[in-house]
């Protein structure tokens, strides 16, 4: 009998545990579903912290930073019969400079893009592999000058449309203009040849420029001129211009007077960054009289950087030819673009350089610039 009782109240004692850890649970239960309920009405749970640290984390658009692959160096034709071309507002950076004959070319650089159609392509000159060389760049050609396939032959990774027409490049023969304009190809297509040849896929070279992921407030720099319209005279056949457009914030490109559009798209090519200098050049004495050009393009100068509707005084030095160019403002500090594409705009000594200011800036700020 008094074992009964004991057995009896050691389980009635087992029974009062048991309902008291089921209470704590019920309780803490309640606790941490109100605790999460009003976490995510104020603003403190875990998920909205997170969220909160993914809305400041800015990113450039331009460019991937974190991307370590190789950019490829398109050259385009820029004569005028070869117009429009196409593929270039995918690049973020295009030197151009001029040639023989007045015409000016441009060299694209794009990096991790899969453009379908990029062209005109056109012959190498040597010293846009100077440019090609100062970002790392895989060379993308069709043909080019003696001096261009000297610098080729001393080491630089190329892709060459003279060999490799029907594969890598190809022609679109629908194109109501002469045979030699109708050379293109895509970056699917020198991707892979690149990879097939091995040549390096990573580089270690910094990005040319220095970019901001937020707006510059670019009046408040030194020297900052209203550049409502910009005006480049390569030459007596050719001309480049921009427009500012002011909604957004983007400068409109044309090429002697007319829209420089894209053949795919129909679309007026925009640039939110322009840096334009000039350097010296004359005509090479090489027996075969075709007018090729050398360009004096190792040293340094003065020029512009473009953007947002005003214009700021620059210095530019080049040490060697592979050797990125520095550009830096006039305090000596190196400069920081917009989150955007650049056109790089190298002009002749005896061209002319036009900024146009806004009309309302001009009593405030002086007439046009020229030089």
């Amino acid at each position: 009998m008094e074992r009964r009782k004991k057995r009896t109240k050691n389980s009635n004692g087992k029974v009062l545990i048991i309902l008291l850890i089921l209470v704590i649970l019920v309780a803490g239960g309640i606790f941490l579903y109100k605790y999460l309920n009003k976490s995510a009405e104020t603003g403190n749970g875990i998920e909205d912290v997170k969220e909160k640290e993914e809305v400041v984390v800015k990113k450039l658009q331009i460019v991937d930073e974190d991307s370590k692959s190789r950019p490829y160096a398109v050259m385009i034709n820029n004569n005028h019969a070869a117009w429009p071309q196409c593929g270039l507002q995918d690049a973020y950076l295009v030197y151009e400079i001029i040639s023989e004959g007045g015409i000016t070319r441009m060299m694209a650089l794009f990096k991790d893009q899969d453009t379908a159609k990029i062209g005109s392509i056109r012959s190498a000159r040597h010293y846009f592999i100077d440019y090609a060389e100062e970002n790392d760049a895989i060379f993308v050609h069709w043909g080019g000058s003696p001096q261009a396939y000297s610098r080729i032959y001393s080491g630089i990774d190329d892709i060459d449309g003279i060999a490799l027409e029907g594969t890598v490049f190809f022609r679109d023969k629908t194109l109501n203009r002469d045979y030699e304009h109708t050379g293109f190809t895509s970056m699917e297509n020198v991707k892979e040849y690149a990879e097939s040849k091995g040549y390096t896929r990573d580089t270690n070279k910094d990005l040319l420029l220095n970019y901001s992921v937020d707006e510059i407030d670019v009046a408040t720099l030194a020297g900052a001129k209203s550049a409502v319209e910009v005006e480049i005279e390569y030459s007596d056949y050719h001309t480049t211009s921009y427009e500012y457009d002011e909604e957004n914030k983007v400068y409109k490109r044309s090429m002697s007077g007319k829209a420089n559009v894209d053949l795919v798209t129909g679309e007026q090519y925009t640039a939110k960054n322009i840096i334009v200098y000039s350097v010296s050049n004359y005509t090479i004495d090489d027996g075969e009289n075709k007018g090729r050009q050398e360009l004096n393009n190792i040293g340094s100068g003065s020029g512009y950087y473009i953007t947002d509707g005003y214009a700021i005084p620059i210095t530019w030095e080049k040490t060697s030819h592979s050797g990125q160019t520095v550009y830096k403002y006039t305090d000596g500090t190196e400069i920081t673009v917009n989150d955007g594409n650049t056109f790089i705009q190298i002009y002749p000594k005896n061209g002319e350089l036009t900024i146009t200011p806004k009309v309302e800036d001009v009593t405030t700020e002086g007439n046009t610039v020229q030089e």
